[in-house]
């Protein structure tokens, strides 16, 4: 562990939570920005605890699309939700960061030989500027319910089969029934929920997520 007046690094999820445990424990509010649900895992209590933790806690958090698109995370945010969590879905990049309190600060860092550090943060004047960012990605969100329907309403599995397909946009459109540039508009669309930048790299993230 390296010590720098009230910001600590430490190595590697186990050390994180021999630190903290006892702040995760106690904390009334937490608030989390993460790409996925693994970078906090050590903040993800086993199934038998979580609807007491959730329910007992005050919880917001802020994911990337990417995570509603494996259908285990997808549950497990839908579980948080169901309980009391305030989920949002963010398509900017987050600095991930877990907030407790807002006295306590954890970012979490680089991997180096494959051990990942976390810096813990005690310092109200850094938390207090680490808290602004959070509000700020938090108010540019949108909610987990919201989100998932604008992926529905985009017909996102069917057009995702035709994009597999390979068939021609003439040849899609008329499949589902809509014109041309409504079909174009509503893949542009999809492969920005997707954060794909081609046809094919969406494809292969919707098979990745079990999608297709």
């Amino acid at each position: 562990m390296e010590r720098v007046s009230d910001v600590v690094v430490v190595r590697g999820e186990a050390e994180l939570f021999e630190r903290t445990a006892h702040l995760f424990a106690t904390a009334n509010e937490i608030s989390c920005a993460a790409r996925d649900l693994h970078t906090w895992s050590v903040a993800h209590p086993s199934a038998p605890e979580r609807e007491q933790a959730v329910r007992t806690t005050s919880v917001r958090k802020m994911y990337l699309p990417g995570v509603l698109f494996d259908p285990a995370l997808a549950e497990h945010l839908r579980f948080m939700a169901t309980h009391g969590a305030r989920i949002r879905i963010t398509e900017r990049e987050v600095n991930e960061t877990i907030l407790l309190d807002r006295r306590i600060a954890i970012v979490a860092g680089d991997h180096v030989g494959g051990v990942r550090s976390y810096t813990v943060v005690s310092s109200p004047e850094l938390v207090q500027g680490i808290q602004s960012l959070f509000e700020a990605a938090w108010a540019g969100g949108t909610d987990l319910e919201s989100y998932q329907a604008r992926f529905t309403e985009l017909g996102a599995r069917e057009i995702l089969e035709q994009l597999a397909s390979g068939c021609k946009d003439e040849t899609a459109a008329r499949a589902l029934g809509v014109g041309l540039r409504t079909y174009r508009r509503r893949v542009a669309e999809l492969m920005e929920v997707l954060g794909a930048s081609s046809r094919f790299q969406a494809g292969a993230r919707a098979r990745e997520a079990g999608l297709l």
